[in-house]
């Protein structure tokens, strides 16, 4: 593992303890943030691999990432929160989804045997691909406020547990798109629509801190790995 440094991601994000850490790709290295539980080693834990929108960054929607980040170490769970090598919008899905999967060959190559993905916007159409690409190691998908667009093979990701989460007052993406996402999808998933919320959701972080947290230790915790359906 290249450790590049181990300090706060950006201005706003000071508290942050992830290490920043050099994931090597046949397109050029890839920035990335690891969380890891406390007296734990990678190989022991699960990941969550988690993207952003188009334009990219560590800390995903409105700063949600890094505090989310802490939360699920404190539950066990490690994460790596991933910077797209190319920021721009429309974002190039094929890109951001080789990041993603260049990410999750590293972590096998470092011994992990169960990952989670988690992407914001445009990032949420990656993971859903990223993910049925590699149903052996990715174990559980969620989104928030996702795009369609590149989203189209959400049906062959099923048996992996897939959650949706969207704004309602979301006015970037419509929450009709997780609905229709929804609808493809194949069981286990699971859809939650927030009251007051827009497309970063930042009016509901807490509660999608909360949502997030214990799916993920449901889908990768649990003995049966099982998700939910709703």
């Amino acid at each position: 593992m290249r450790v590049l440094a181990s300090r706060g991601m950006t201005a706003d994000s000071s508290s942050d303890s992830a290490q920043l850490v050099e994931v090597p790709s046949d397109r050029g290295p890839i920035t990335a943030a690891l969380t890891l539980p406390a007296d734990r080693h990678l190989a022991e834990v699960a990941v969550i691999v988690m993207v952003g929108g188009g334009d990219g960054g560590l800390d995903g929607p409105v700063g949600l990432y890094p505090a989310l980040a802490e939360d699920l170490a404190d539950a066990g769970l490690a994460t790596l929160r991933v910077d797209f090598r190319i920021h721009h919008f429309p974002g190039p899905l094929d890109e951001g989804i080789h990041d993603v999967t260049s990410a999750l060959a590293w972590l096998r190559a470092e011994g992990v045997t169960a990952c989670g993905l988690l992407g914001h916007s445009f990032g949420g159409a990656v993971v859903i691909e990223a993910g049925v690409r590699d149903h052996a190691l990715v174990r559980s998908v969620a989104t928030l406020a996702t795009q369609t667009a590149g989203a189209q093979r959400v049906g062959e990701l099923a048996p992996t547990p897939l959650l949706l989460v969207h704004g309602l007052d979301d006015v970037r993406l419509s929450p009709d798109c997780s609905r229709l996402l929804y609808s493809l999808a194949g069981a286990p998933r699971e859809l939650v629509l927030l009251e007051g919320a827009t497309h970063s959701l930042r009016q509901r972080h807490p509660e999608v801190r909360e949502r997030l947290v214990a799916w993920f230790a449901r889908t990768l915790l649990a003995e049966s790995g099982a998700g939910t359906e709703g």
